[in-house]
């Protein structure tokens, strides 16, 4: 009796380190939401050093701005937005169950993050045409042909740095988003996941959100700028 109560209690998907399911699942969320506050920290320090750059030089920004298309970047908006609905039904069909409707939403979720990526490629591929890059690597010469306004202001690299560094490390992150998406993906085809075991699904589904949420912000702040 005593081993049958042990049995139930501590499943064999709970790793040896620890006593039961929950104490596991309790440690798998708090590590995720400890990982979330670090990314959080991270990109705060980037907004507060574009919010800078707009103080001191907010007509450079207004012009910079204007080189973004803001097409591809709503594209992209609606891209993010999709995939977190996705992802959100992902982990609920994990939970109830659904092994199908949560392999078809993984799938979508990670054709979503690659729609991302090519958008991205397309107007990083623009911008690096037109010399429109980062710091030392601005082409002045390139810039004055395509926009005599945008080569005006002195300080027009820096705009560009900050647009390409936190566009740059966001999309590290959806990167990185769909190999951890396709790790899952591999292991619900393998029917690792059950109504008593998707933390693994619910913390990769927190991780997608955050990412969606950086994006949420930085379009409107780098390509809607008034």
């Amino acid at each position: 009796m005593s081993s049958s109560n042990a049995s139930n209690e501590r499943p064999a998907w709970v790793a040896h380190h620890f006593d039961t399911a929950g104490q596991q699942i309790s440690s798998a969320k708090l590590g995720m939401w400890l990982f979330l506050a670090t990314e959080a920290l991270m990109f705060s320090g980037l907004f507060l050093a574009y919010f800078l750059i707009r103080k001191l030089h907010p007509d450079m920004v207004l012009v910079a701005s204007e080189e973004l298309n803001k097409a591809y970047g709503g594209v992209n908006t609606v891209v993010l937005i999709f995939s977190s609905f996705t992802m959100a039904l992902g982990v609920r069909a994990a939970q109830v169950g659904n092994q199908k409707s949560l392999e078809r939403n993984l799938m979508i979720t990670i054709a979503c993050a690659f729609i991302f990526m090519g958008v991205k490629y397309i107007e990083y591929s623009a911008k690096i045409h037109h010399g429109l890059l980062p710091w030392n690597f601005f082409d002045m010469e390139k810039a004055a042909h395509h926009s005599a306004a945008l080569a005006s202001f002195e300080y027009t690299p820096m705009f560009f740095g900050i647009y390409f560094t936190m566009t740059g490390l966001h999309g590290l992150h959806v990167v990185i988003g769909i190999g951890v998406l396709t790790w899952i993906l591999i292991r619900a085809r393998r029917r690792e996941f059950t109504p008593d075991n998707y933390v693994a699904v619910e913390n990769v589904g927190l991780y997608w959100h955050i990412v969606d949420l950086v994006w949420i912000f930085l379009f409107p702040l780098l390509y809607l700028v008034k």
